[in-house]
């Protein structure tokens, strides 16, 4: 989406075309499954603040303006999923994506209920990213608390 990518641009001018790529796609995961259950929640908000805090190469001002292309164009960045599950999948290894999948299961907890639509994205992007139906339960089970039945 070129918003997101001109908010990169400007915020991460000295980082590599695959750096760009890859934030982006995190940012984009990060929108699909905030969206995941048609509620994009303030508590969701302040996780996703928190888990791009974590990319070191994002300074405050670029976190804040992904959060903020988030907050208006959360469905937009949202509706290619698997797109990017798929950079993901191509740019980080084994342990990087399940640090991903593991981000988006806190952003998915992060309301106090992992919905059902929820549920279903994150098994889906668990294969997308090249992981296990074991992997995502084993993350997974740190929230098994806040898992909805009928979400």
């Amino acid at each position: 989406m070129k918003p997101l990518h001109d908010v990169l641009a400007e915020h991460l001018p000295n980082e590599d075309a695959d750096t760009r790529r890859l934030v982006a796609a995190i940012a984009g995961l990060l929108a699909a499954t905030a969206d995941a259950d048609g509620v994009y929640d303030p508590a969701e908000e302040v996780t996703i603040r928190q888990e791009l805090h974590r990319i070191h190469v994002l300074s405050e001002r670029g976190v804040e303006a992904v959060v903020a292309l988030l907050r208006t164009h959360l469905r937009t960045l949202a509706s290619d999923d698997l797109g990017h599950a798929g950079v993901v999948r191509a740019l980080l290894d084994r342990d990087g994506r399940l640090e991903v999948l593991d981000t988006l299961l806190e952003v998915a907890a992060a309301d106090g209920v992992i919905s059902t639509p929820e549920t279903n994205l994150l098994r889906r992007l668990a294969t997308a990213l090249g992981l296990t139906q074991a992997d995502y339960t084993t993350l997974q089970s740190r929230h098994r608390d806040k898992l909805g039945v009928l979400g």
